[in-house]
């Protein structure tokens, strides 16, 4: 016969009360870990994931069973999956959650959570959520990013080592461009910098500012770095994501656990440890410590708070590329509507208007 489910606990949060249900389930079997284990977690690095969130809106991964070896996420195309990602809030939310609507390429709109306290963030792990995907948007302009999000994305043949020298070089031409950079571990493989700026900008001028950034990066570290979109042509290199600022185009934000048998966490690092570094370094057990030693270090970029930096510069350096070199836009994943300016969405082997 089944056990009984452990009965619920009651957690206090910040003046409110939230119920861990089935507080024993076990979420990561190779660590021994629990839901409410991660709950608690998400607690202890309160006002890290609360200011990674704050007013913005947030896509929920959910691993209701927690994550456990072959789990896999559902897609557009299998939604019969261990975990899946969820836009529109739950129905039965409290009261106190609050969302923001925002909009897809599709045209279609969506209320999402968008955490106001940290209750909603222990409400959401209580509903198997380990990583929140915040939008670069507050709750109040969701058409203009305020943060620029640099994703060094370490392709077959790489690995975190490789993102990390390449990290310099991103942090030296950020300063050349009056920017300032916050990096973390993206909790896997790769390295994630984030840049707080001015609101003034739509998705796709920040994104043409991402992609000039990523060339020029590719120029200077032509054997290191690759911005090809198809993955037939990166090779081993580490591929700067430029997509990641296209509208609806989320990345894990800081303190989200990651869903893999260590149950890491994208750490906040300072930009002179990224070299004696592991991504394994900071999970669920050590993170917590961490936070405490050294605080928030991605306090800068929490929505409304100075300075942001102006992205003019970048736009500038995308329009002398495009002018001297030809370089216009790149392709869009490819659930998106065709974008003007947009070059051809084929793969360049099933091209049959290429040269051999």
């Amino acid at each position: 016969m089944p056990s009984a489910s452990t009965p619920a606990v009651e957690l206090e949060v910040r003046g409110r009360t939230v119920r861990v249900s089935n507080p024993d389930r076990v979420y990561f079997a190779e660590r021994g870990l629990t839901k409410l284990d991660v709950v608690e977690y998400f607690v202890a690095v309160g006002d890290g994931i609360l200011g990674a969130l704050l007013d913005r809106p947030t896509t929920l991964e959910r691993w209701p069973r927690g994550w456990f070896a072959d789990a896999k996420r559902a897609t557009r195309a299998d939604s019969s999956g261990d975990a899946f990602y969820q836009k529109r809030v739950p129905q039965g939310a409290p009261d106190y959650v609050e969302t923001s609507r925002i909009g897809f390429p599709s045209g279609r709109t969506a209320d999402e959570v968008a955490p106001t306290e940290l209750a909603v963030v222990a409400w959401a792990a209580n509903l198997g959520t380990l990583t929140f995907h915040p939008w670069p948007v507050v709750r109040d302009d969701v058409d203009r990013p305020d943060q620029l999000r640099i994703d060094l994305d370490p392709q077959p043949g790489t690995d975190f080592s490789d993102a990390a020298r390449v990290a310099p070089h991103v942090r030296e031409l950020l300063t050349e461009h009056g920017l300032t950079g916050f990096p973390k571990t993206s909790g896997g493989r790769g390295i994630h910098v984030f840049v707080p700026i001015e609101p003034r900008w739509t998705f796709t001028e920040a994104r043409r500012a991402t992609i000039a950034f990523g060339r020029e990066l590719t120029r200077r570290l032509p054997e290191q770095v690759t911005v090809k979109w198809w993955k037939e042509e990166r090779g081993s290199k580490i591929f700067v994501d430029y997509n990641q600022m296209a509208r609806d185009r989320t990345i894990a934000s800081a303190y989200s656990v990651r869903a893999n048998a260590r149950a890491t966490v994208s750490a906040p690092l300072r930009w002179d440890e990224i070299g004696d570094v592991a991504p394994d370094d900071f999970d669920v057990t050590t993170m917590p410590a961490r936070f405490a030693e050294v605080g928030d270090l991605f306090a800068p970029l929490v929505a409304h708070r100075e300075p942001r930096y102006s992205i003019e510069s970048l736009l500038e350096l995308a329009d002398r590329q495009e002018r001297d070199e030809g370089e216009g836009d790149l392709p869009y994943p490819p659930e998106y509507p065709k974008m003007p300016g947009e070059p051809k969405r084929v793969q360049p082997s099933k091209d049959a208007d290429r040269p051999r």
